[in-house]
């Protein structure tokens, strides 16, 4: 009984210890790129629950994730997704990007140091064609417009027919964008976040 608590414990004090690593991580990137985060701490467990919610994990077999930050959001993802399914992470920042290379050691899992602008040359790279869900948290309000619009249309290509792109922001400025290049959009809010968020969710047309 003692060694089982002392277990729990140490189990749990890693657990909490990782937490903290990882909040002051996204914390001190907030404050060098605060354009590029949007906001100062990762996302809550409700807006994580209400953006996976869209997935059909039975058959999701390439996901790809846009500016996975500390990994949240990422690490939900490979606790629910197939054991034969692949998790593609497009990271510009390097500190993020080795501390995900370092915490998540799964063979499902490719860390790519890159902009999503390259998905399609991403994907190719790493044997895969069309993605099942793309999700992304980048604050596109604060992309160059021209860039912004790239990003937006190679995503379009690169997803699978019935596939769907999951978008969370702190404003709705790119709404006008994403109605434009996909064929589908739908709204919903999550309240329980810092900051509440929009969520938006993006199905292109026929292939």
């Amino acid at each position: 009984m003692g060694t089982s608590h002392a277990s729990h414990d140490v189990s749990k004090h890693t657990r909490n210890r990782t937490r903290g690593a990882e909040t002051l991580l996204f914390a001190r990137n907030f404050f060098r790129h605060p354009r590029m985060l949007g906001s100062i701490i990762p996302s809550s467990r409700f807006l994580v629950r209400q953006l996976l919610a869209h997935i059909d994990w039975d058959n999701a077999r390439v996901i790809v994730e846009y500016g996975p930050g500390s990994g949240v959001i990422t690490k939900e993802i490979l606790r629910r997704m197939r054991p034969d399914a692949h998790l593609v992470i497009i990271e510009t920042n390097p500190e993020f990007v080795q501390f995900l290379s370092e915490s998540l050691p799964d063979p499902r899992l490719r860390v790519v140091e890159d902009s999503a602008v390259a998905v399609d040359e991403i994907l190719r790279r790493h044997g895969l064609d069309k993605a099942d869900y793309i999700i992304s948290g980048i604050p596109f309000s604060t992309l160059d417009a021209p860039l912004r619009e790239q990003i937006l249309r190679k995503t379009s290509a690169v997803l699978q027919p019935g596939g769907a792109f999951l978008v969370f922001q702190f404003s709705t400025r790119v709404l006008p964008d994403l109605r434009r290049i996909f064929h589908y959009v739908k709204r919903s809010f999550q309240p329980l976040n810092v900051l509440p968020a929009h969520l938006f969710i993006c199905e292109p047309g026929p292939a």
